[in-house]
């Protein structure tokens, strides 16, 4: 056995060790690539793990993007900017798709009507934070007070507590469209605000609501809980106010082109 073969079983020994699912004949082509083209040795090295550690990359924002439970696939590429142009400012949207106010620890607080897309931009900012390595979970407030309140019968709210403390990146998505969850959890402010507290300064939440924050005393009856909850879920954070049309109500029907 020569000693170039001899190392080339080494190496695919050390690959198996290592876990790296490389071929045998992978390997023998690159092999022969370096010799024809002169490869420098970092060139190599690059073409001999980068694909592999691409791969592995990719599978881990697809298993990223599973844990976090989105209701749909949206992204930003997929949104209508045109069709209110000036209910976003695309600019901050997309410094807000680095995911650094993540990595700040600072929530983010999308209020506006139904309908104008705050769902979709939302949505579409939690799977750029899981392809920029962040862990998040999407949930709706409704799925959230239901959850929450089932816990207390089943006696594993400090359990779950502990689920929703430990993402870096919570979405709360639709807060105040859950008035039956609400009015069938009378804990349901207290539970909610626990969560907020757990997070605060220590994880990042977005919010996307279309209660303007002067009726939160309304939609979060128990007045000192209420004024609690909104002071840390907007103590140092973004707030984006959004008007505009409705895309359902007024957006293209199915078999039109978008605007």
């Amino acid at each position: 056995m020569t000693k170039a073969t001899n190392l080339r079983d080494r190496c695919l020994s050390h690959f198996a060790t290592l876990g790296i699912p490389f071929r045998p004949e992978s390997l023998d082509v690159l092999l022969t690539k370096a010799e024809k083209e002169n490869l420098s040795h970092l060139d190599f090295l690059h073409q001999l793990i980068g694909e592999q550690a691409n791969a592995r990359r990719e599978r881990s924002i697809q298993w990223r993007i599973r844990e976090a439970h989105f209701a749909e696939d949206k992204s930003l590429e997929g949104f209508n900017w045109k069709f209110n142009p000036k209910a976003f400012d695309r600019q901050q949207i997309e410094e807000l798709a680095t995911g650094d106010f993540i990595r700040r620890r600072t929530n983010l607080i999308l209020v506006g009507w139904s309908g104008v897309g705050k769902s979709h931009i939302i949505q579409a900012l939690g799977q750029k934070a899981c392809v920029h390595g962040y862990r998040v979970l999407y949930r709706t407030s409704a799925d959230l007070i239901s959850d929450l309140t089932a816990s207390l019968a089943d006696k594993t709210l400090p359990e779950k507590l502990r689920r929703y403390a430990r993402p870096d990146l919570l979405i709360v998505d639709e807060f105040g469209c859950d008035k039956i969850e609400r009015e069938a959890s009378p804990q349901s402010a207290h539970l909610l605000y626990k969560i907020i507290a757990l997070r605060n300064q220590k994880k990042s939440t977005a919010l996307a609501t279309n209660v303007d924050f002067e009726k939160w005393g309304e939609y979060l009856p128990d007045g000192p809980v209420a004024m609690a909850f909104l002071d840390r879920i907007v103590e140092g954070a973004i707030i984006l106010t959004i008007k505009g049309r409705s895309y359902r109500a007024h957006g293209p029907k199915e078999g039109e082109r978008p605007a």
